[in-house]
């Protein structure tokens, strides 16, 4: 990300229209802090939770500047999960949301990172704020079915799947959502972020996806998946086949507004509307910053 598109999503972001100076300060302190002194920073996630920044951790840092990286999502999970719910966590990279849902919510969660250096920093998160015994961690990937495939080692949020014209792969393991779940309780919600493998990844988990006591589902669907040749609408209409339909998420407002899928990012399907929504406006308030 350029310097100019970083500044414009630090400035336009929701948590930071009252406190824009602020966030820019936050931003040129850590580039300066990142270049003379290269450590990890602890940074105070939420009141809960710290999470290890370093330098190149786009996602990490971003939580840095604006309290939440991806705020719809991540408030979304905040204000939907209790303790008493299960998480999946699909591309976790080096574990916000699976922080913030075992780390701040206190949910039991199944985490996977098929990258070993970024699963390294995934579990240093993990044991910083002493969650081992509420996360299972997998260093693996999720597909359709058992297996091994080549995976992408150096592009930090963006490592995926690999195709024929990616240089520095490795083979990683693959294991389907179904498979990992066959002897485990049902999610309440799944994140999924793979880098337009998201096709394969809910080819895996049909059984699942047929249990009601999976409510919601966070997946990336921004036409990554062209690079493998997958038409994304088609994960749409599964989705809606077993009952969840299109939503972005206010938090501010807490407020759920149906939404058309168009490709520029995270979509939030819902299931039994009723029981989220009276969750979402029932949960605790959260103070950032």
């Amino acid at each position: 990300m350029s310097l100019k598109s970083s500044l414009k999503f630090i400035t336009e972001h929701p948590l930071n229209q009252h406190q824009k100076l602020k966030a820019i300060l936050r931003f040129i302190s850590w580039q300066v802090y990142a270049r003379i002194f290269n450590p990890a920073y602890y940074h105070q996630f939420t009141p809960r939770v710290k999470i290890i920044v370093k330098k190149g951790m786009t996602g990490a840092s971003g939580n840095l500047y604006c309290g939440l990286h991806e705020f719809s999502d991540m408030g979304f999970l905040l204000h939907f999960l209790r303790s008493e719910d299960t998480f999946m966590d699909v591309g976790a990279n080096v574990g916000s949301f699976t922080l913030l849902a075992s780390g701040h919510v206190g949910t039991r969660s199944h985490t996977f990172e098929p990258v070993p250096r970024t699963f390294e920093n995934l579990k240093a998160n993990i044991a910083l704020n002493q969650l081992f015994s509420k996360v299972s961690v997998y260093n693996c990937a999720i597909g359709a079915e058992a297996g091994q495939l080549k995976f992408t080692n150096d592009q930090d949020t963006m490592n995926h799947i690999a195709i024929s014209s990616d240089e520095n792969v490795f083979e990683v393991e693959v294991k389907s959502i179904d498979e990992v779940l066959s002897n485990e309780t049902t999610p309440t919600l799944i994140k999924i972020d793979v880098e337009g493998f998201e096709t394969e990844v809910i080819k895996g988990a049909i059984k699942t996806l047929a249990k009601k006591e999976l409510k919601a589902i966070i997946i990336e669907l921004n036409g990554s998946g062209e690079r493998y040749g997958y038409d994304e609408s088609l994960i749409q209409q599964t989705l809606n086949e077993n009952g969840f339909r299109a939503y972005s998420y206010e938090p501010l407002q807490r407020l759920l507004v149906p939404s058309n899928v168009d490709g520029s990012g995270n979509t939030i399907f819902i299931r039994d509307v009723e029981f989220v929504l009276n969750r979402l406006q029932s949960a605790d308030d959260i103070s950032l910053h």
